[in-house]
């Protein structure tokens, strides 16, 4: 993780944290990275989601990228996962979507995609925050880099029909017709707001939608895959036979079955895994997964016979193992799932997708397909500490781990990471009941404290 950029863009509240200068600065160096030094024009897409400031950051993008000779490419209100598609089959030299995800509308950021629709590689993020800091001798450059005239400077292109061809690429992926599904779909008033809905009535499906619209200030409030309630009640009302909620860039999806019941993207794995399982396709015999990932799932892979990887938390890193070794299938808890098959990122609408294709292809109800994985409680506390490594690297620290984790046995595990983010020690519990988790927790939690290691 760098300065500006963490291990999903450069994100932070709108004019205090990430700014239309700094957008202007990344559009301007870009577009000569990967242009003017090259010798040819550069040529980058760009898609928002639905946030007011969306705009503000998309033109000083535009402004940056011209200004050095690149032309801008517009999808305009799209999915991240549509500008990562676009990018690579359109042979762009980089994709940017300007999204802060599951974020309040206040947030928004900047998420950068190589060209062949991936995110991007740490060399030229640590390029990029060179130039914000104007640190031009580590680029090789006396100044600052050099201006667009004439001729030379960059056109700004509507580029709405690669969005378009995104929406037939979906509709392509399906192989049986929806006609008789009750599908509910939550937009969480972002990207897909218009999207998936074209795409399942394309496909033939009775689609119901809410929040699908944006304002500019009400994505993600109260709706979409981080505020789930409101789609459980919206499928028992309306007897609807499945819904799926999306979150604000679209690169999440979480489904609802058809009693209401939260089905994450544990259980889309699962789903996944078993179902490839028995086509004969299941690369390697495994799926991939985070270290978040429920222990509840591993159980039921254990009992599948399905191996498993586990990565550190980030779509990013499910996406690099999946990439190193083949596999087919892998997500987080939260809803990224990628499919390797058709696509390099996760993607809400495709996986939404995929989810009806099994469940048209077995002909059986959501709540049956995933009635095997048990899902166990959970307890996670955030330490507040001074340092980070130390803490977790303390003699006392790790001996109270290793009991927990000797204690839990099979029936549970613990798991004590840092955050990314924040000078915080993570401690998370899953065991059969409550009371197990939160005595485990407790019991690790005090170590620290008696060790001197919490600040507050």
């Amino acid at each position: 993780m760098g300065k500006y950029f963490g291990t999903d863009g450069f994100r932070g509240e709108a004019n205090v944290d990430l700014t239309s200068e700094h957008a202007y600065k990344i559009g301007k160096f870009i577009g000569w990275y990967y242009g003017a030094r090259k010798g040819r024009k550069a040529r980058i897409v760009i898609g928002k989601d639905t946030r007011r400031s969306s705009y503000m950051f998309e033109y000083a993008l535009v402004a940056g990228l011209t200004s050095t000779g690149a032309d801008a490419y517009m999808l305009h209100v799209t999915t991240t996962p549509s500008v990562a598609y676009v990018t690579r089959v359109d042979s762009f030299d980089c994709g940017v979507m300007i999204s802060a995800s599951h974020n309040p509308f206040y947030d928004n950021g900047i998420k950068l995609i190589n060209g062949r629709g991936e995110k991007m590689d740490d060399e030229t993020i640590a390029a990029i925050e060179a130039y914000l800091d104007g640190d031009y001798a580590q680029l090789g450059l006396e100044d600052d880099v050099p201006a667009a005239h004439r001729e030379e400077l960059g056109e700004i292109v509507d580029y709405v029909s690669g969005r378009n061809r995104y929406v037939g690429y979906l509709i392509s992926l399906a192989s049986h017709s929806y006609k008789n599904m009750r599908v509910g779909l939550d937009c969480a008033n972002g990207s897909s707001w218009n999207i998936a809905r074209t795409v399942f009535e394309a496909l033939g499906a009775k689609t119901f939608v809410i929040n699908a619209e944006p304002d500019g200030v009400n994505i993600n409030r109260g709706a979409g895959s981080t505020h789930i309630d409101g789609l459980r009640r919206f499928v028992v009302e309306n007897h609807l036979d499945v819904g799926f909620a999306y979150d604000g860039d679209a690169d999440r999806c979480l489904a609802v079955d058809e009693n209401g019941e939260v089905v994450d993207g544990d259980k889309i794995i699962y789903i996944f895994g078993r179902q490839l399982k028995k086509e004969g396709r299941l690369s390697g015999n495994k799926v991939v997964t985070t270290i978040m990932s429920n222990f509840g799932l591993y159980k039921a892979l254990d009992e599948a016979e399905i191996g498993y990887e586990k990565t550190a938390v980030g779509d990013r890193f499910v996406y690099e193992n999946m990439a190193q070794n083949g596999y087919c299938v892998g997500g987080e808890q939260s809803g990224h799932i990628i499919f390797s098959k058709h696509a390099t990122t996760g993607d809400g609408i495709l996986t939404s997708l995929m989810v009806m294709e099994v469940l048209i292809d077995k002909k059986l109800p959501l709540s049956t397909l995933t009635a095997e994985v048990v899902i166990y409680p959970q307890l996670l506390k955030n330490v507040r500490v001074a340092n980070k490594a130390a803490a977790k690297a303390n003699p006392a620290v790790q001996k109270a781990v290793e009991d927990v984790a000797e204690a839990l046995g099979d029936d549970g595990r613990i798991l004590v990471r840092e955050s990314g983010t924040e000078p915080v020690i993570r401690v998370m519990v899953e065991a059969p009941d409550d009371a197990t988790c939160a005595k485990y927790v407790d019991q690790v939690v005090s170590v620290m404290h008696k060790e001197g290691l919490v600040t507050e």
